[in-house]
């Protein structure tokens, strides 16, 4: 299945979710993305601290510094863009082809009065509206997998950033070989979430390394955010009688499953990269 720009819109729009889904993003809370669990003795750690532990992985990574200015590349409902612009004192501009994230972007700036050090702005990451040498740093958390075409726009960012900025990416891949069950999780990944496709680590250093990134490096955190599947399906099992309102019986059942088993695929990795622009 081709996965288009417009289908990835209309999927963080709405328009395109099933209702399971968009009652996920409440019980989920601000963070729509992986958590990030130290070892097996944080396994207590509730979703809010560990998804907020996979942002500061990458605030960390892309070591901004105040002052500077950073593009979020597909930056969701902007709650990790505004913890980066707070955390490092940085002014911060966000992208998504999601009219309603961009809304939700803009509506958080106004709520917390940082309408001088953010914003949100509806844009295609493969053809950004910047001039060349616009930022001082970038990062793509959990975003990179929607693009129709990663190598594109990891040639928009070398040309928006400036020479010697940092790349940060956290990123859902594949990892081979690939099993035949590994390829119906992943297949089903791709189909229900609306991803173009799932690359590879091979694939990302090629790329970078193509579009003038030097000093890349890539580290499979797969170990360390693979619990966030059982953690989802723990808590919609937790909440089963709210979320049958939602769903039936035999969804729920689909859906946890299939996070649980996810969860447990090793085809279905997850790395975090940093890279500098040459």
């Amino acid at each position: 299945m081709t996965v288009s720009t417009d289908d990835v819109a209309s999927f963080y729009d709405g328009t395109d979710k099933f209702s399971l889904e968009g009652k996920l993003d409440e019980l989920w809370g601000a963070n729509l993305h992986y958590g990030y669990w130290d070892n097996d003795s944080d396994e207590d750690s509730p979703i809010e601290v560990a998804t907020d532990r996979l942002t500061d992985l990458m605030i960390a990574g892309l070591n901004a510094q105040p002052g500077q200015r950073v593009l979020d590349i597909g930056c969701g409902n902007g709650n990790p863009t505004l913890r980066l612009a707070n955390a490092r004192d940085v002014s911060v501009v966000g992208i998504t082809i999601s009219r309603v994230q961009a809304e939700q972007g803009q509506a958080r700036v106004a709520e917390l009065g940082l309408a001088d050090r953010a914003e949100f702005r509806l844009a295609d990451a493969m053809d950004m509206p910047f001039p060349d040498g616009s930022f001082d740093a970038a990062w793509a958390l959990e975003s990179m997998l929607h693009m129709p075409d990663r190598g594109r726009v990891l040639a928009e960012a070398a040309r928006v950033l400036r020479p010697g900025a940092r790349l940060a990416i956290a990123d859902v891949v594949e990892r081979g070989p690939v099993s035949p069950e590994g390829k119906v999780v992943l297949d089903h990944i791709r189909t229900t979430y609306k991803i173009h496709s799932l690359g590879t680590a091979e694939e990302y250093r090629e790329q970078l390394a193509a579009n003038g990134f030097i000093d890349v490096e890539i580290t499979d955190i797969t170990d360390k955010v693979n619990r966030t599947g059982i953690v989802l399906a723990d808590a919609v099992e937790k909440k089963r009688a709210e979320f049958l309102v939602h769903a039936t019986e035999q969804e729920l059942d689909e859906f946890t499953g299939f996070m649980r088993r996810a969860a447990a695929t090793p085809e279905n990795g997850y790395l975090f990269i940093t890279a500098t622009r040459g």
